[in-house]
């Protein structure tokens, strides 16, 4: 006879936290800070922490400001250049470096050069058509505050000083333009994770790795009953919680459907799964210095813009091109093949028909990116890197993303890209569903899950958050003098500026 798992007075908590990736550990950081007696448990499946989606090998370790990223800045139906999504990000980036360095400051975190370096941010661009949307979209970012130390070029000398592998070997009579932000990061969010794990661990939290949570559901006193399997020795526990917050990347979608909660129905998941060109030769990467991003081929997910990056991984240096899409049905990197068809629900299968509909164009992309040969995938490096040598370079498979699918104000399905925080309606439960740019995010996700999941307590909160990010609640963009002061204050804590 089967026996149930099994609960004790310790695994009794006021906070669960499901996943030991960034979005977990950044609420756990947080929450330890606002009410230090709180009990907190955090459950993750893998043996430490960072290691899917916040992993920067998985293409988490990127530092999203929408300063370079294209599809950030859409041009309208009336012609005009939109920059307000990449207003709002780069708002929400400004708030993780003030978190960032409130956390430096108090030894939360470590040096910052262990997690968050210098790196200039560039877009470039050939063809007319192309080179007149950067210069447009240059003219409609240099307007706001935000963005004012923008540069623009169409001079070959000027973008080979900037990257010089751009422009070597590339026909001279070419038109190409590019845009450059001195002021962009790069962030290695693994690195990040693993110091906000330890320091949870140091105040208290009870981390227990190798365990997986299998199910959730209400109990009849109202807290929730979180099952839990020890993947070493294959038993099963039961703790139980007033909240749960789902970090769980992709799997989030699974556990938040379990629990049963009216939130989540409707909504539906769409693997894309993601390989790299790395630089095998440190000579090659030494030459490099910024975060290049391209436009996206027509079809291509926004995930799929291409980009010439260099990384700062565990203290090296290195340089990575892609992504090359692909598809897979699991959810996680160390995930199941069976994860997308146990996903779907009565309540979700209509919207996930919808998109398969309405999208076409992706899945064909899909199917070409899939049988891309190598000799293929190096020819899309020659567009940024004209004289790269094949050889030189290693494929590695980054992570998965779920893309989310849901309902539209009309009841439509829709693909959504971008991140989704899904709360019940008493607060009691919330998740994260989707992808970029949230690591980079992660502070202002977490912020606003406490003032949807905590009503209570957030206007009491509220003084300890604006000491830990002196612009909570503002925009920096409607007022220049505090984004100076913030954004001085923060290049100096985070080493920025040397």
């Amino acid at each position: 006879m089967a026996t149930s798992p099994s609960t004790s007075a310790a695994d009794r908590f006021d906070v669960i936290l499901i996943g030991a990736g960034i979005m977990s550990t950044t609420l756990g950081a947080i929450l330890k800070e606002l009410e230090p007696n709180w009990s907190i448990g955090l459950f993750e499946k893998l043996d430490q922490a960072g290691q899917e989606s916040s992993n920067p090998w998985n293409n988490a370790g990127t530092g999203h400001a929408a300063l370079c990223e294209l599809n950030y800045t859409p041009r309208g139906t009336d012609g005009q250049i939109s920059t307000v999504k990449a207003q709002g990000i780069n708002e929400q980036f400004h708030v993780s470096r003030q978190l960032w360095s409130h956390w430096v400051e108090n030894g939360t975190l470590g040096s910052p050069r262990t997690f968050i370096n210098a790196l200039p941010h560039i877009s470039f661009v050939w063809g007319d058509e192309n080179a007149q949307y950067l210069q447009d979209r240059y003219e409609a970012m240099a307007a706001q505050p935000l963005f004012a130390d923008i540069e623009h070029t169409e001079d070959h000398s000027v973008i080979g000083e900037w990257a010089p592998l751009l422009t070597r070997g590339r026909d001279s009579s070419q038109r190409v333009a590019a845009s450059k932000f001195a002021s962009g990061t790069d962030v290695d969010f693994g690195s990040l994770t693993r110091q906000l794990a330890t320091h949870l661990d140091s105040a208290g939290v009870d981390i227990r790795y190798r365990h997986e949570v299998t199910s959730i559901r209400r109990g009849t006193d109202g807290r929730w009953q979180v099952t839990v399997k020890n993947s070493a020795t294959g038993e099963k526990t039961t703790a139980n919680s007033r909240f749960v917050f789902v970090g769980a990347g992709g799997g989030a979608l699974g556990l938040l459907q379990a629990s049963g909660i009216e939130e989540i129905k409707g909504f539906g998941g769409f693997p894309v799964s993601g390989k790299f060109l790395r630089a095998t030769d440190s000579a090659v990467a030494e030459q490099h210095h910024a975060k290049v991003y391209g436009l996206a081929s027509v079809g291509a997910p926004p995930m799929s813009v291409p980009h010439l990056d260099t990384r700062f991984v565990e203290g090296r240096r290195t340089l990575m091109f892609g992504p090359y899409a692909g598809f897979s049905t699991n959810f996680l990197k160390h995930g199941s093949f069976l994860d997308l068809p146990l996903s779907v629900r009565p309540h979700n299968l209509v919207p996930m028909l919808q998109v398969g509909k309405d999208n076409t164009d992706l899945v064909t992309y899909l199917v070409k990116e899939v049988t891309k040969s190598r000799k293929a995938k190096i020819e899309e490096l020659h567009r940024f890197y004209p004289e790269a040598d094949g050889d030189q370079w290693e494929l590695i498979t980054a992570g998965q993303r779920v893309q989310v699918m849901k309902k539209n104000e009309k009841g439509k399905g829709v693909l959504q890209f971008g991140t989704e925080l899904v709360a019940a309606g008493d607060g009691s439960i919330a998740g994260l569903l989707g992808a970029s740019p949230g690591a980079s995010t992660a502070p202002s996700i977490m912020f606003k899950l406490l003032e949807r999941c905590f009503p209570a307590q957030a206007e009491g909160w509220k003084p300890r958050l604006e000491q830990m990010v002196p612009s909570y609640g503002r925009l920096l963009n409607d007022d220049p003098t505090l984004l100076g002061e913030v954004t001085a204050a923060t290049n100096k804590t985070l080493q920025l500026d040397v």
